[in-house]
């Protein structure tokens, strides 16, 4: 039997394209932080955005009771179709309709979780050499994801003055004949900032001149601080093309259950004739999101009491508060209040700590010396500020500030040659 002519000499297996260009900014600035934490002290993690981490926020029991009654039927075994089930669909679509917003079924994907959403939206609505516009600072999947597909990210900033409102004169120079949508997450990680009507109106406004779509990041829709309102921004316009990007994860404290979705807001009919298609074209390639879920999910939204939402809340707000004003007292450290989400933004006045060079210097010795971890800003694309997640329990939380104090204390410019002083006497008086 005679052998094929090869046309292949050695083994040559390449790395595609997108896999090469797919980098996430966070996952690559954490796996590169080698230091050990100090073993003396247990380990505070300020920096996972899961709600579950700690086991002291868990969804209601109407939430696990729904998921049983869906596996025991039996009924969600199989392939939904690749946009959801019809019933799943229309139990979206009540619960995010409003005396501003009517969703109709027909609008809603669902997806594999929020992130799952981000990807569809920005693949369906950018090509290869467009560009997208995102926050900074801002969650890094936005960039992770369109950079991987060849889609340019330009960013615009946000005022950390202004409770970290958008520098609308930024956003508007950024728009060029190939941006092919904005980004805009509101409520905010990393920042939890939660944006005014007025100032929504103003951001709509941009993209109704400039006929650019928006992929709005919601997902933090329902996680609003008392004294604030949030609006989203469908319920605002009647022009502006939207992508709705939403889901169970945070607001009901289950993010590995990953059921998000995309509500398509559309009411001029802009993108009726090939975004829609192209949305669900895409969703095919997931084969749906989780079935077990999808069964339960209109007893999920339709069951799940508001007294349930309203402890969450109040035990976020009370943790932010907490955190704010024993962080505000530190030397060297600025934070900023914020008014929903998970997340506080805290300033690092770097020349008032001269051994660091940078916030990622600083969060590596904060870990070191005092087993607290909170994420670099340089992992949202802004430098000089740390994240700190604040749904951990109260008491790691108090103590995770007293060590960030102590920490801040040895090593600011001023209070560190004091801290010297008092600690030679201390010898001497012992010795």
């Amino acid at each position: 039997m005679s052998m094929p002519v090869s046309f292949r000499e050695r083994w040559n297996v390449r790395v595609s394209d997108i896999a090469r260009r797919t980098h996430n900014p966070i996952r690559s600035i954490v796996e590169n932080i080698v230091v050990e934490p100090n073993p003396n002290k247990p380990m505070i993690a300020l920096s996972i955005g899961d709600p579950t981490t700690f086991g002291n926020l868990k969804p209601p029991k109407e939430v696990i009771e729904a998921v049983q009654e869906s596996v025991a039927s039996q009924l969600y075994n199989g392939y939904a179709p690749s946009i959801g089930y019809q019933r799943a669909r229309e139990a979206v679509a009540e619960y995010s309709s409003n005396e501003f917003v009517k969703v109709d079924p027909k609008d809603v994907i669902l997806c594999s979780g929020c992130s799952c959403a981000l990807d569809l939206c920005i693949t369906a609505l950018a090509r290869e050499g467009q560009n997208i516009l995102i926050p900074r600072p801002g969650f890094s999947i936005y960039r992770t994801l369109a950079e991987g597909l060849g889609i340019t990210v330009k960013s615009y900033g946000l005022r950390p003055e202004l409770g970290w409102e958008i520098d609308l004169d930024d956003l508007e120079a950024q728009i060029d004949e190939s941006t092919a949508a904005i980004v805009i997450n509101n409520p905010s990680n990393p920042c939890g900032s939660v944006f005014s009507r007025d100032h929504i109106l103003d951001i709509l406004d941009i993209a109704a001149r400039y006929y650019v779509p928006i992929i709005a990041d919601e997902i933090y829709e329902h996680m609003v601080f008392p004294g604030r309102t949030f609006h989203s921004l469908a319920s605002l316009s009647t022009e502006v093309p939207i992508l709705s990007c939403s889901g169970l994860t945070k607001r009901f404290l289950v993010p590995g259950w990953r059921m998000g979705w995309i509500i398509i807001h559309d009411r001029q009919n802009v993108l009726e004739a090939e975004i829609r298609k192209g949305l669900h074209c895409l969703s095919q390639r997931i084969i749906g999101s989780n079935t077990i879920i999808q069964g339960a999910l209109p007893a999920i939204l339709r069951t799940t009491p508001q007294n349930f939402f309203d402890d969450v809340i109040r035990t976020l707000y009370s943790h932010s508060k907490l955190a704010y004003s024993c962080i505000a007292k530190i030397a060297g450290l600025k934070p900023i209040m914020p008014d929903g989400a998970m997340y506080m933004m805290v300033y690092i006045d770097l020349p008032c700590f001269p051994e660091f060079n940078s916030d990622l210097e600083f969060v590596q010795r904060l870990l070191m010396e005092e087993s607290v971890f909170c994420l670099p800003g340089q992992c949202f694309d802004y430098r000089s500020y740390m994240r700190l997640v604040i749904t951990v329990p109260s008491d790691m939380l108090e103590e995770a500030c007293q060590r960030i104090q102590e920490f801040c204390e040895r090593h600011h410019y001023k209070t560190a040659e004091i801290v010297g002083r008092n600690n030679f006497v201390d010898v001497e008086i012992s010795y």
